[in-house]
């Protein structure tokens, strides 16, 4: 079954994305890596984020890979691209 979620894109991830923010439908059970490859299927280029990127799932940070995460429709699922040094 699935859920809608909303996904907000932060940073260098809304440049390469070119968006700030949409709505999606995901599996209600998906792992963190699966929820990554769904946003890079929307918009391939995200990939080159792959080994930097952290997902916030109702802002509690997720590192890519198995770990199942149980979505909820509304809930919001941020993309926080590495931050640059300064």
């Amino acid at each position: 079954m699935n859920t809608e979620v909303v996904v907000l894109y932060f940073a260098k991830s809304a440049e390469i994305a070119d968006v700030r923010s949409e709505t999606i439908s995901v599996p209600q059970e998906i792992t963190s890596l699966q929820l990554w490859q769904e946003l890079v299927n929307r918009h391939p280029s995200l990939s080159v984020l792959r080994d930097q990127v952290v997902l916030a799932v109702r802002q509690e940070y997720v590192a890519l890979g198995e770990q199942l995460l149980s979505l909820q429709s509304g809930d919001e699922v941020a993309v926080i691209p590495p931050l640059s040094g300064g």
